[in-house]
């Protein structure tokens, strides 16, 4: 029996993802680019769902240009709320459970710890908002639902913090980094793993649990501490690492405030699907092997 999945947002890092991972035997993945459909566009979103029994939909699709929301109010909430209620309510109204990908930024940094899936959400940027407002629409548009929150992607694909860092590195002879906010790096490649089995479940049981999850890589730390560990693998791979000196928030002036506190717990995600993410420095080594090599102890 061959079941198809949707993937929206494909030229993603998760999206990208999603594409290489191994889904097993039977399964169809469709990842239509931008240009074949527009999922701002009710109409288009009608007919791509009516046109072929989709077991689930992914949306990793988002306006994330964090800083340019501000000033593009518009689009951001085009792209992160109203399309998500046109694929609630069509998914809905066709049976299909939709896996809806969001982001800490729906929190203001301010607590304490992880951030628990049902703690009160209070986003303080257009982003933050608007995918706030997405959230909302997945969850009152289609009783079939995952929105599974993470933070502080990064991978081999497209621009991302340790593509940045190695860039930076082979420019710079040091590098400052703010080491205020502390949060949970994210290989897309295990966020993309979690979702599959999320969205495999979903379809394949109708009394799956629904609701909101949270999937980031286990362990927190700060930017600068990250940076620095970006660094130590890069050196061990013989690629050019340079010193990494750690600044205040202050010092790097930005139109959005980034969240101080972007660690997520994963608690409900272990506990409904099984899934126990792997420390966030395992996750990094596999980035940095297939960006550099292997390590100089593993060639």
């Amino acid at each position: 029996m061959t079941r198809e999945i949707l993937v929206l947002g494909g030229g993603g890092q998760v999206g990208t993802e999603l594409q290489r991972r191994s889904w097993g035997e039977g399964v169809v993945i469709h990842a239509p680019t931008r240009d074949a459909l527009d999922i701002t566009d009710e109409a288009a979103v009608a007919r791509a769902i009516a046109e072929r029994p989709f077991a689930a939909v992914i949306n990793t699709a988002a306006y994330t240009a964090v800083d340019k929301a501000e000033s593009d109010v518009a689009a951001a909430w085009r792209l992160n709320a109203l399309s998500a209620a046109y694929l609630a309510a069509e998914t809905a109204k066709a049976g299909i459970p939709l896996v809806h990908v969001s982001t800490d930024y729906v929190f203001d940094g301010s607590g304490k710890g992880a951030y628990a899936t049902d703690a009160p959400v209070h986003p303080v940027s257009v982003y933050g908002a608007s995918k706030a407002a997405g959230e909302m629409a997945v969850r009152t548009g289609n009783p079939r639902h995952a929105v599974v929150r993470t933070a502080w992607v990064v991978s081999p694909h497209r621009a991302n913090f340790v593509k940045t860092m190695l860039r930076l590195a082979g420019e710079r002879d040091r590098l400052t980094v703010v080491d205020d906010q502390r949060g949970c790096p994210t290989s897309a490649g295990d966020l993309a793993a979690a979702l599959v089995a999320i969205a495999l479940r979903l379809a394949a049981d109708r009394d799956a649990p629904a609701g909101t999850y949270h999937c980031v890589n286990a362990g927190a730390t700060t930017w600068y501490d990250f940076a620095r560990a970006i660094m130590a693998g890069a050196a061990a791979r013989g690629a050019r690492a340079v010193p990494v000196e750690p600044i205040p928030s202050t010092a790097f002036k930005t139109p959005v405030t980034r969240p101080a506190n972007s660690e997520l717990s994963t608690e409900t995600l272990t506990a409904a699907f099984g899934l126990t993410p792997r420390p966030w420095q395992e996750a990094l080594d596999d980035i940095l092997d297939q960006l550099i090599g292997p390590a100089a102890n593993q060639a």
